[in-house]
């Protein structure tokens, strides 16, 4: 899911860049150039400017003056700058990245070995599928694979809205086991298949996105506007916000909601927890409030560098003072493994009908998101977005989101798309460069193999979780509200934005309105209950059903000639 930075508007306004001519390089001044960049003090810093990007901001100091270069796409970079940018970008994505892993495992409550390697897979995954994107492999006549840019990929927020509703389904329909005391109280218990199934859906679903990739731009731009686009992306910040962020910030977005007065989740997380609490109690709220505040402040006074790594630095704070007052469980610290990789653990790949539909639709929404995403990415690293070369760089970012969502399956991930976050860290360090992205790459491939470090992640209270994630989906609803705010407010977009946050929001409101659409269908076969749960999947997530709705709104309302007036002009 893609989350835009704020920067500098200025800083991206400006011209782009030409595109560097090709060079034939011998093999002799190659090895002459790695010497030299790696013995001379301007082969390791160049111009690079690491004090300012290491100082604190001060509320009385007075702003230090950048000396910074540009660092085009394919300049030759410093060393340790490709090093220090990479480390910043991988930062940047981190919590990105870990948090839909957690929340997916969470919800179908898997154990901590099996939540500890998802973590691991999608970092692994991440940076291997990063690499190719990046890359800009060419194809046939003008097509390519990946954008050619510093384009990170990270596992997609939405398919983590959707992947609730099916599982949700699972359970109700006895695909995943579940328990119900004598007060009413229903435990779902643990369903490693819910995964499997989700992702042999999931695999089948990709060829969806890459045949996206093959319809010319303008026609997904025409199908696909801003309109659209700006408000998948609101609902889809806010139902996670509703779903995770703030459930988790009170304790944990499981059963211990609900209050019950018998079995493990009578407190919160469990009844196994160091210090279980009730859901909602003052010092869970605290510890979330702790981590937010620290995200403001660190925006406040921290330095360029701490600036895009806010997130992280939520969760530290967090975790400091929770681990000091034992609300940590470091049973997987100790049991995660101290080095792992993608298949040490796997699932049973299978298909479940019901999950097709809503699957498509989610591959739809991340095509939505690339094409916003590297327009982004292109535009802040000063490269022109418009024409044949920029049209080739989203075939290319979509094509390799639609066969990367087939290999996340295979990789036992769910799928990956490209993010805006690290666009930001560009616009801040001024470095566009590939080189950087390869960088991060190894990172966060680095992270994914060393497993204490997933096992550092999974004991992470769910209140420092839900009280960073809360801040980190409100971004994303942010981003969406950024892509709305560029339209001209014609009566017809107003209109369409109306009737598609009508059935959007009010599934936020009110999640059960459409659950029960199909009880008084009697006997249906296999088939026709399988269409009827998919339906009622589509219809239960709200960025799907607002999605929906704007996209044949946009395609049947005739355009308008006028742009309303606005009221300080009149």
């Amino acid at each position: 899911m893609a989350t835009l930075s704020t920067h500098s508007s200025s800083e991206i306004k400006e011209q782009p860049l030409p595109s560097p001519p090709p060079s034939v390089e011998g093999v002799g001044d190659r090895l002459l150039r790695y010497k030299a960049k790696v013995t001379t003090k301007d082969g390791w810093l160049g111009e690079f400017d690491f004090g300012w990007l290491c100082t604190p901001t001060l509320p009385f100091g007075s702003k230090r003056i950048r000396k910074t270069p540009f660092y085009a796409l394919d300049a030759d970079l410093p060393l340790l700058v490709a090093i220090v940018c990479g480390f910043q970008h991988a930062l940047a994505m981190l919590a990105g990245i870990i948090t839909p892993p957690i929340i997916l495992s969470s919800t179908i409550n898997l154990d901590g070995e099996l939540q500890a390697y998802m973590i691991s897979a999608s970092l692994i995954s991440s940076g291997i599928l990063s690499a190719v994107q990046m890359s800009r492999i060419p194809l046939w006549r003008n097509r390519f694979l990946g954008t050619g840019l510093l384009s990170v990929v990270g596992t997609s927020f939405t398919t983590l809205s959707t992947a609730n509703s099916i599982f949700d389904a699972m359970y109700n329909n006895g695909t995943c086991p579940s328990t119900t005391a004598a007060d009413g109280t229903v435990t779902r218990g643990p369903c490693p298949d819910a995964y499997g199934l989700l992702l042999g859906t999931s695999l089948i679903c990709s060829f969806i996105e890459i045949l996206l990739s093959f319809v010319p731009i303008r026609i997904l731009r025409r199908i696909f506007p801003p309109m659209v686009t700006g408000t998948v992306i609101v609902i889809i910040g806010a139902s996670l916000i509703g779903q995770s962020g703030i459930p988790n910030w009170g304790g944990g977005a499981n059963d211990c909601m609900s209050f019950p007065t018998t079995g493990i989740f009578v407190k919160c997380p469990t009844i196994f927890a160091p210090r279980p609490l009730t859901w909602g109690s003052p010092q869970f709220i605290g510890l979330g409030f702790l981590s937010f505040i620290s995200i403001v402040l660190t925006e406040m006074f921290g330095s360029p560098f701490l600036k895009n790594a806010s997130i992280i630095v939520g969760l530290v704070v967090g975790c400091i003072v929770s681990g000091a007052a034992g609300y940590i469980d470091s049973s997987s610290i100790k049991t995660a493994p101290a080095i792992t990789f993608l298949w040490v653990h796997t699932f049973k790949i299978r298909v479940y009908p019901p999950a097709i539909l809503p699957m498509i639709a989610v591959y739809i929404a991340c095509a939505m998101e690339a094409i916003g995403d590297i327009t982004a990415s292109a535009e802040v690293s000063r490269l022109k977005v418009e024409g044949e070369e920029f049209d080739s760089r989203v075939q290319g970012g979509i094509l390799s989101d639609g066969i990367g969502g087939f290999f996340c399956a295979l990789f036992t991930v769910t799928p990956l798309s490209v993010f805006a976050q690290n666009n930001g860290v560009i616009a801040l360090t001024r470095c566009a460069n590939r080189t950087a992205g390869r960088f991060c790459c190894v990172f966060l491939i680095l992270f994914g193999v060393l497993g204490k470090i997933s096992g550092v992640f999974l004991a992470i209270p769910n209140p420092v979780l839900g009280g960073v994630t809360s801040f980190l989906f409100a971004n994303v609803a942010a981003s969406g509200v950024r892509v709305l705010c560029q339209l001209q407010w014609t009566r017809r977009e107003r209109f369409i934005l109306a009737a598609a946050l009508s059935f959007g929001v009010g599934d936020l409101m009110v999640p059960q309105i459409f659950t029960h659409l199909f009880d008084g269908v009697n006997n249906p076969s296999p088939g026709l209950q399988g269409l009827l749960d998919s339906i009622t999947i589509v219809l239960s997530t709200p960025f799907l059903v607002a999605g929906l709705v704007a996209v044949v709104l946009n395609l049947v309302i005739p355009e308008d000639d006028e742009v309303e007036v606005k009221e300080h002009e009149l």
